[in-house]
């Protein structure tokens, strides 16, 4: 396969990459733009009781997804499959903007995981398929900082929506959007046709995937919250999921044309590159990202629309470093250095993050969050490039999608760890700190930044202390993982980028 686009000559090209930009950021955004509009949502639709599948219900559905796109994308061409997965996505996002109830919304938000799953891999695949590997990193650095930029105006839209108009905005902002990059997808984006025999997909694999990634999200999610660790229910997710994990293995060392072919993991670059993911960027990200804006409403006394603005830092710092990165990589063809400087950065910032205290200024924080950011743009969308440089470009769908695949798996057991732990700690201190009962605060589930404002101020200087001592450490117990991902880094073999889409 040669290059089908030459971005210095086509007049297509920008429009094209503007599309997949576009569907990058719708979805990235719809994992976090329901944070800050979920009490009005489930108000509204009287669905406390279903609150979390709101959320469940759309990474359920994409992280299902992301391998079987990437497969089909290399089967039967990747045009097609984009626009199918935009179509999910837009159809989703209408039956969620309708909805009556939880049970139409919940429906509504899994048919837009099952869309949104596909334009992030589908997104990622297309620009592999029209520019070749040494050029492709600066056209991929912007498409991994989407991501950063999602985490942070994701929740900012979502109130914003909520407070100003409706939150059924939310979804009826992504009907447009979706059709112009339908649109401009049917119109300029030219790519190889697939002929040849009748793809075969294997639906037993995707079958048991699919059992296995659901008893394992929803082990991870319930966890501890929903559900205590040694409930029947959670052992019963667990055994489910090694179950299926174990069932699908077998199976894709049958299967004709695998979801997630074994001979992957042979490879030691894929191996390496997706450890990274979801050792340092899946943890490390969403870490931050899932605690740190609470953090600064419970210790700070901001609101959550000022929470959301103060990890701006943090999308800046992905921005410069990924397209600093990109740049480079495209002149030199080296990539090993950028997951080596980013781990390494992490380690500092984390260190620096559990040394805060509740009188560490908020720009000192903020500092923090752009050294995080930093050293994630220096990583995220160059390990994608390293896997998708390892193999030919008949699979750079199936690795793509298969890198981002174990990534969301790594973010989502990652940030129920941090979250268990987190969760006893803080009960733990508040019940030292605060005589029983007091004020009803020994109950860390009840927390609120309005009930801690409320709060005596004797009371409440003893819960913000409390909850700072929970949480800031934790960042010191992710030094040792980030340590791992430093060696893994450094055990990154390196493989000149192809001039080629053919590598």
């Amino acid at each position: 396969m040669t290059a089908v686009i030459d971005t210095r000559r086509t007049r297509h090209f920008a429009l094209v990459y503007a599309a997949l930009l576009t569907a990058m950021l719708l979805g990235a955004l719809d994992q976090t733009i329901f944070s800050t509009a979920l009490p009005t949502i489930v108000g509204e639709l009287d669905g406390l009781a279903h609150m979390a599948w709101v959320t469940t219900a759309y990474i359920l559905a994409a992280t299902i997804g992301m391998p079987v796109y990437g497969k089909l994308g290399d089967l039967i061409g990747r045009k097609v499959v984009f626009i199918a997965a935009i179509g999910f996505f837009v159809a989703g996002s209408v039956v969620a903007a309708l909805a009556g109830g939880m049970g139409a919304l919940i429906a509504g938000r899994a048919l837009q995981g099952l869309g949104g799953g596909g334009l992030m891999i589908i997104s990622q695949a297309i620009v592999a398929d029209l520019v070749p590997p040494r050029e492709r990193a600066k056209f991929l650095a912007p498409m991994g900082a989407v991501f950063g930029v999602a985490s942070v105006a994701g929740p900012l839209l979502g109130g914003w929506f909520t407070d100003e108009h409706s939150w059924r905005w939310a979804f009826w902002i992504n009907v447009p959007l979706g059709l112009l990059a339908i649109a401009i997808a049917m119109v300029a984006l030219r790519l190889p046709s697939h002929t040849g025999e009748r793809p075969r997909l294997d639906y037993l694999g995707t079958v048991l995937m699919a059992s296995a990634v659901t008893c394992t999200v929803l082990f991870a999610t319930w966890g501890g919250t929903e559900y205590a660790w040694s409930d029947p229910i959670i052992l019963g997710l667990a055994a489910g999921a090694v179950a299926g994990w174990a069932a699908f293995l077998l199976v894709q060392r049958r299967a004709a044309e695998p979801i997630i072919p074994l001979h992957l993991f042979r490879n030691p670059i894929f191996v390496v590159a997706t450890l990274l993911g979801m050792l340092v960027v899946g943890v490390a990200m969403f870490a931050v990202v899932g605690y740190l804006p609470t953090y600064l409403q419970m210790v700070h006394g901001v609101s959550a629309t000022e929470s959301g603005l103060l990890m701006l830092p943090m999308v800046v710092g992905i921005m410069v470093t990924a397209l600093t990165s990109g740049a480079l990589l495209g002149r030199t063809g080296r990539y090993k250095i950028y997951p080596i400087a980013g781990t390494a950065l992490l380690i500092v910032d984390a260190a620096l993050l559990s040394q805060v205290t509740v009188s560490t200024p908020l720009w000192v924080i903020c500092g923090y969050l752009m050294l995080t950011g930093a050293g994630i743009g220096l990583m995220m969308q160059t390990l994608v490039l390293a896997v998708q440089n390892a193999f030919p470009a008949r699979e750079v769908g199936t690795v793509t999608s298969a890198n981002n695949f174990f990534r969301e798996i790594g973010a989502t057991l990652g940030t129920a760890v941090v979250g268990a732990v987190f969760a006893d700690r803080l009960t733990d201190r508040l019940a030292t700190a605060l005589p029983v009962g007091a004020s009803g605060t020994t109950d860390s589930a009840s927390l609120t930044p309005a009930l801690v404002r409320s709060l005596p101020d004797g009371v409440r200087d003893a819960v913000i202390t409390a909850y700072s001592d929970a949480l800031v450490p934790i960042f010191g117990y992710l030094i040792p993982v980030l340590a791992i991902g430093l060696i893994l880094a450094v055990m990154l073999k390196e493989k000149p980028l192809a001039t080629t889409t053919e590598n």
